[in-house]
């Protein structure tokens, strides 16, 4: 079985991904454009450390078109090698990590500089998973013949709502940010 860090040496660059993304890609580019890094220290912080991080991930989800720019620009400021494994490539993987038992992405893995998983994030922050929940609470029974179109319109209200309301980005940044925290206390 292929260890975290073996899908990190074979995963492209996040750059070179978002490049070569065939969905959603420009949403994503006006994330990573538009998203602009507090000046909290953490970078300098996460210098100090040999940390990788790997996201699992597919350019046709909304999420990730939203997260991966944000912690791009984070794993940038502070030099983290950011690399990208494809969830639907080979699940072994995702399969490791589910969040309540579904391959929900992205995921992003934080490991060290032996490959090491020291912790996860993903797949949302959860002011942003408020929004979702009370979204899909609006849905019709999955039986309604009107359900595929009204959860049409649902992932078309988010997937408007990451590009457009920076505080979004902002949240994912603060949960990433605990996240990393509280992996960096512990070791």
């Amino acid at each position: 079985m292929k260890t975290e860090e073996q899908f990190f040496q074979e995963g492209k660059s996040i750059q070179t991904y978002m490049d070569e993304m065939n969905m959603l890609k420009e949403e994503s580019f006006t994330v990573y454009e538009n998203f602009r890094l507090p000046a909290d220290g953490l970078a300098e912080k996460l210098q100090q450390h040999s940390l990788h991080f790997l996201t699992i991930t597919e350019d046709w989800c909304g999420d990730a078109m939203m997260i991966n720019p944000v912690i791009r620009k984070l794993a940038e400021a502070a030099g983290i090698d950011f690399r990208v494994a494809l969830r639907d490539a080979d699940t072994t993987l995702i399969d490791r990590h589910l969040t309540n038992g579904g391959r929900a992405i992205p995921m992003i893995l934080i490991l060290d500089e032996k490959g090491e998983l020291l912790g996860k994030w993903g797949p949302r922050a959860p002011q942003v998973q408020k929004i979702v929940d009370e979204l899909r609470g609006e849905l019709p029974p999955k039986e309604d013949p009107a359900f595929a179109e009204k959860q049409k319109e649902v992932i078309a209200t988010l997937r408007e709502r990451y590009v457009s309301e920076e505080i979004l980005w902002t949240h994912v940044y603060d949960s990433f940010k605990n996240t990393l925290m509280n992996i960096l206390e512990k070791n």
